[in-house]
């Protein structure tokens, strides 16, 4: 990413913690959701290689939503952060928790139940 799309993503990231709902039902909230996949923001646009700092981020959500409430938080954190960033490749979603080395059981995908 160049130094003026970087800093265009960090201005929609602020945005995006002012303005997303504070869910907070268990130990995740959308801080800590977008904190967590901020890292990753250029494989999620772009693809390319899967770097440790993006796993780091990736692991550490995965280890904090423990709970199916973690999870749901976890999951219309994403949702919402998702309509704000214009332009996240699902297919890349879908293979992050794979290239960190993280099994779910179900696949991302923008119809995903989360009731799970």
């Amino acid at each position: 990413m160049s130094g003026g799309a970087n800093v265009a993503f960090m201005v929609v990231l602020i945005a995006m913690l002012a303005s997303i709902p504070r869910f907070t039902e268990g130990g995740v909230t959308c801080q800590l959701v977008v904190s967590s996949l901020t890292p990753c923001a250029t494989y999620l646009l772009r693809g390319g290689q899967v770097l440790d700092r993006f796993c780091k981020g990736v692991k550490s959500l995965y280890k904090e939503a423990s709970t199916t409430k973690d999870r749901q938080t976890a999951c219309r954190c994403i949702e919402q952060a998702t309509t704000l960033v214009p332009g996240i490749k699902i297919d890349h979603a879908q293979d992050l928790p794979g290239k960190c080395d993280i099994y779910i059981p179900y696949k991302i995908s923008p119809a995903f139940n989360r009731s799970t």
